[in-house]
């Protein structure tokens, strides 16, 4: 055990020292005006009088803070999920997104917009409250998990499927509450679709998700040892004396709290619960216990620097939603594993 956490430590440590420092670099980043060019001026890192790397007022600096913390604690839980996911089912193409656990916890906060609008009740009329996303993941848990057994046991290429057309419902029924909703709600509604990451929050929000991300990175560490099992079928897991109903139950239960967290937050945001558990497989191996905090650590880095693109680049007017970066980034490394062969179940 010891010689194993010495192996991969030198990992670990990198890639919590890598998210550390685009937090870093989130707090220091000044966005550039449209049309700016990046260049050197006096003693920060400038382009065209708009882009710089200088410390920000205190003010300002409450602002960035938030949104780092939240981009790294985002990235981290969809990481985690799509850890938890592709050991539950075999399958390294298993994600948050994938099986639909991302657009329940997204539709389940879009009808909660739309009836907060229509009967005034504010709590609902943000895109932050967590308890809709969570209904709507658990729905959709629900719906994956049951169409997915087949005599007692759980068929995984059947649940990605099953996931892959729930998912495309939940979108159906998203974007017909997004058409059916008033001019304001509407764009609100569309902002957050996209994916992105809040530039303030309230503190009550912020505790409650950092609270579920750190207890569901811990909660999946602790059963590392399953995951393990779990990979290589019910029959080995149950030889090791593993519950594996029970077992299997827990770990979706726990992916679909950490989806509906983030999802809550930050919106429907694809791919990172893809390409969290990869980058860490590569770099840490496939020790459950360690790939899930190489997993969150790979998450937060994925989306801090999906961020950073989107508070950087001039892309048109606005800032670009992280979303669209996570999707050009996340699209090609899913074809990537498609052609691998590493998509087999």
């Amino acid at each position: 055990m010891n010689d194993r956490v010495r192996r991969v430590m030198p990992g670990l440590l990198g890639l919590l020292l890598i998210a550390a420092g685009l937090v870093i670099l989130r707090v220091l980043l000044d966005r550039p005006p449209e049309g700016a060019t990046i260049g050197l001026s006096g003693g920060n890192v400038s382009g065209g009088g708009g882009l710089t790397l200088a410390w920000p007022p205190a003010e300002v600096a409450r602002f960035r803070w938030t949104a780092a913390a939240c981009a790294a604690l985002v990235g981290a839980a969809l990481s985690v999920s799509g850890v938890l996911l592709q050991a539950l089912l075999r399958n390294p193409l298993a994600s948050p997104f994938v099986l639909g656990l991302s657009g329940g916890a997204g539709l389940g906060v879009t009808v909660a917009m739309y009836i907060g609008y229509a009967t005034g009740f504010t709590m609902l009329q943000t895109g932050g409250s967590m308890l809709p996303a969570l209904v709507g993941a658990l729905v959709v848990l629900g719906v994956v998990y049951g169409l997915g057994r087949r005599g007692g046991w759980v068929d995984p290429l059947s649940m990605v499927l099953i996931g892959v057309v729930v998912s495309a419902i939940c979108g159906a029924l998203t974007m017909m509450f997004q058409q059916l909703a008033p001019a304001g709600l509407h764009a609100e509604m569309a902002r957050w679709m996209f994916g992105r990451i809040p530039q303030a929050l309230p503190s009550a929000t912020m505790t409650l998700l950092a609270a579920v991300t750190a207890v569901g990175v811990l909660l999946a560490a602790m059963l590392g040892r399953a995951m393990d099992a779990a990979t290589f079928g019910d029959d080995e897991a149950r030889s090791i004396g593993l519950d594996v109903g029970r077992v299997r139950l827990a770990m979706f239960t726990l992916a679909g709290a950490l989806a509906a967290a983030a999802v809550a937050v930050a919106g429907p945001i694809a791919f990172v619960g893809i390409i969290g558990p990869h980058a860490a497989r590569l770099i840490i191996g496939p020790r459950h216990r360690t790939l899930v905090i190489g997993g969150a650590a790979c998450g937060a880095i994925v989306l801090l620097a999906a961020e950073i693109a989107s508070q950087a680049l001039p892309i048109g007017p606005g800032r670009m939603p992280v979303g669209v970066f996570t999707a050009l980034l996340g699209g090609p490394a899913f074809i990537w594993l498609l052609r691998s062969g590493r998509g087999q179940a």
